[in-house]
């Protein structure tokens, strides 16, 4: 009796009151970052499975059939993104560097981040086809989203030789910085209206800080396990944080009306790799966690409708490493 009710509370607490008819779209390896199609109907994701040694790019109809690779199967792969068209895809990839996976970062100097120099952003077809390289600077050109609204893709550079905030046309013209503090820059989003951003950020505040994060970065590496959420305008003005944990909170997406923040953090477990995902009002106030699935969950993204939440997680995972991708139907507030 005590076992039973100690499981009903266990499954209790693993379930949230935002998420409802949890569903498992893909099964086995390692699969995240996956991004609604205008219409709702498709999800783009990378992923790493046989036969290939790291990520490559995929589309899956939301119901996770029909999973294709979209890439070109070489080099390594990130941060792929639909446009306003339906058509066409963004996404970083190293392929024209190698045809081979970049070696693994060297996590000897501890957990760190590969920033790829050989990453360059392509405009693509949805079907494959490449059309455009849309940056071809020195360096890491990576993570691009698209305001399906005003169409402009906003991305993480080295082109100023700091990993900042850039935009671009979708045509890859009108390339502007709009983040200039030292540190680190990533996964930035549009609110919908086009009007606001946020994204994830590091900015070293010792001189001992800002010593390690520059020989990492000549390394082509970075720390990911401090990292604060940060917002601002379009252009990047008033940037102003929004948490201050002191942990590493990543991956955050605003709710369709733009009033709040959903994003991933280990601030439970700081320095853990558990991470769950909490709810924040704009101005950092109400935060409220969301999951509470006891590993790893991250890489939120609404529905085009609003109704359907995606998620990334290791939630009854079956092995070591792996991460699968889950929808479920949204009823926060």
């Amino acid at each position: 009796m005590l076992l039973v009710s100690f499981a009903a509370a266990w499954f209790a607490a693993a379930q949230s009151p935002y998420l409802a008819g949890i569903r498992q779209l893909t099964h086995g390896g390692q699969n995240a970052e996956a991004y609604w199609s205008p219409d709702g109907k498709r999800l783009i994701f990378q992923t790493t499975r046989a036969p290939y040694d790291c990520d490559q790019i995929f589309i899956m109809n939301a119901d996770g059939s029909g999973q294709h690779l979209v890439s070109t199967g070489k080099g390594r792969t990130t941060c792929a993104y639909f446009l306003a068209d339906n058509r066409h895809i963004v996404y970083a990839s190293t392929h024209l560097a190698a045809d081979a996976c970049p070696a693994p970062p060297d996590r000897s100097r501890g957990y760190v981040w590969g920033i790829f120099s050989g990453y360059d952003i392509f405009l693509a077809t949805d079907s494959g086809q490449i059309e455009k390289r849309l940056t071809d600077t020195p360096g890491y050109d990576a993570e691009a989203t698209v305001n399906w609204k005003t169409g402009t893709i906003l991305y993480t550079s080295l082109a100023s030789g700091d990993l900042d905030l850039w935009t671009m046309r979708a045509d890859g013209s009108a390339k502007k910085q709009i983040t200039h503090t030292t540190g680190y820059d990533g996964g930035a989003v549009f609110s919908r209206d086009g009007k606001h951003l946020v994204w994830r950020a590091n900015y070293p505040k010792t001189p001992e800080e800002m010593a390690h994060y520059k020989s990492l970065l000549a390394d082509n590496l970075t720390a990911p396990m401090k990292m604060e959420i940060m917002v601002s305008g379009a252009g990047g003005r008033n940037a102003h944080p929004i948490t201050s944990f002191g942990c590493a909170s990543f991956a955050p997406t605003f709710t369709p009306d733009g009033r709040q923040i959903l994003f991933s953090s280990n601030k439970h477990d700081c320095d853990s790799r558990h991470f769950e995902l909490y709810l924040v009002n704009l101005d950092g106030s109400g935060l409220r966690q969301v999951t509470n699935f006891g590993g790893f969950t991250s890489f939120p993204e609404f529905s085009p409708d609003g109704k359907t939440l995606v998620f990334c997680s290791d939630r009854d995972a079956k092995e070591r490493y792996e991460f699968n991708i889950f929808t479920a139907r949204w009823s926060g507030n």
